[in-house]
């Protein structure tokens, strides 16, 4: 009959993917050493990426104390070039004042120049008011001579030594005079004296200021070249660490990008066993009612698996159930150990609420609950790998149909299974 026809069918089906999957495990088996060199090299890559973080640790930790000894550096030579900045105005507020004591010693020196100038007018004068006065004692002496010669001779005699006397009182004032000038005029000379003095004093303290701010600044200027050696040895050393992180993040880059493409390989690799998977489960279970494939995962009605508002598996649910899980062993069988693939089953419901009071408070533990009936079935029944299984409920929120009508309540109300990477 019909049924038997379908069996013997799916029996041939079977047979035909048995043998299929027999020829290929001289592939499978080259795939798989393929896929042993990757997991080394991804482990060999790893460790390198391990000691390239410790190295890049060591790294850091050195570019920071270079960076801490560039900013003490830069301290120290901003501090140089501040004390030397304050050098050079002190010289140069030095260099003012000399500047301006020379023009007051200039300016004493031809003031002084005027008063021996006046002075040797003033000794000459005093020189010829000394000659006068030698020459009027030397009159008055001839004077008083005749006056005791000839005392007695009249009124005549008198006069002329009024006249005499008086002539000797104006001497001896003009004297006195002339005196006073030399006397006033040798203080002025030794007060300039001492201002001269003042000033040599004033302008040997001035080189000797000079002296030790040429000093100074020859020091600052020693220290500030050995500051910018240093500087450039620090930058020097900042360029080395730089190009070594580079480095180490060439190498990273290309790790990753090594380890991408394994990962890729894998994934490429799983997707080929999803794809038989699926495509063997389009060919047995297709044409049932309430079974769809829609991309990579397999869609139940939950009206094939479950009664309204119930977690517990229908006998034909069972067998559905059953049937993949058959097909999904003898594929697993043929997929490399380091693929780590799981078979996620997936709840859904519908946006009703939920009606049977006690069994469930809502969609969210409905969907959940459905979910690991399947997946208890499978591992407690069926004897499947409970660690390649994994259950979620989403309840009504991830719907296929947004539509709110029966039919779109009926599709989105299933359970979809999905062979993906854990």
């Amino acid at each position: 009959d019909a049924k038997e026809a379908a069996r013997l069918a799916e029996a041939a089906i079977a047979a035909a993917l048995r043998e299929r999957l027999r020829n290929a495990d001289a592939e499978l088996t080259a795939l798989s050493l393929r896929l042993e060199e990757a997991r080394k090299e991804a482990e060999e890559t790893l460790a390198l990426l391990a000691a390239a973080d410790a190295a890049e640790e060591g790294l850091n930790a050195r570019l920071a104390e270079t960076v801490a000894r560039l900013e003490l550096a830069e301290g120290l030579l901003a501090e140089a070039e501040a004390g030397r900045d304050g050098a050079l105005s002190a010289v140069a507020a030095r260099e003012a004042s000399l500047s301006d004591a020379l023009a007051a010693l200039a300016r004493s020196e031809a003031a002084g120049a005027e008063t021996a100038a006046s002075l040797a007018g003033t000794r000459e004068r005093l020189r010829d008011a000394a000659a006068e006065a030698e020459q009027l004692r030397e009159a008055l002496a001839a004077a008083l001579a005749a006056r005791l010669a000839a005392e007695g001779a009249g009124a005549a005699a008198v006069d002329e030594r009024d006249r005499r006397q008086a002539l000797l009182d104006a001497a001896g004032r003009r004297l006195a005079a002339e005196r006073e000038i030399s006397s006033r005029a040798q203080r002025e000379v030794a007060l300039l004296n001492a201002q001269v003095a003042a000033l040599r004093g004033q302008l040997a303290e001035l080189s000797r200021l000079l002296d030790g701010a040429a000093a100074r600044d020859r020091a600052s200027r020693v220290r500030i070249d050995a500051l910018g050696s240093r500087l450039n040895q620090a930058l020097a050393r900042v360029a080395a660490e730089q190009r070594r992180r580079a480095a180490l993040e060439a190498a990273e880059a290309a790790r990753l990008r090594r380890a991408k493409a394994a990962l890729d390989e894998e994934v490429v690799d799983l997707a080929a066993y999803r794809s038989e998977f699926f495509g063997t489960l389009r060919r047995v279970l297709g044409d049932r009612e309430g079974v769809r494939i829609v991309g990579d995962r397999f869609l139940f009605s939950s009206e094939v698996l479950f009664e309204s508002g119930s977690a517990t598996l229908r006998p034909e649910g069972r067998a559905s159930i059953a049937e993949v899980a058959g097909i999904l062993e003898e594929v697993a069988d043929e997929i490399p150990a380091n693929l780590d693939w799981v078979l996620r089953v997936d709840g859904h419901t519908d946006s009703a609420p939920v009606v049977v009071a006690g069994a469930f408070a809502d969609n969210w533990e409905l969907s959940a609950g459905r979910a690991l009936s399947v997946v208890k079935y499978m591992t407690g029944t069926l004897g499947f790998p409970p660690e390649r299984l994994a259950a979620a409920g989403f309840g009504e929120y991830r719907p296929v149909n947004p539509e709110d009508t029966d039919a779109a309540r009926a599709q989105n109300r299933r359970i979809e299974l999905k062979l993906t990477e854990r």
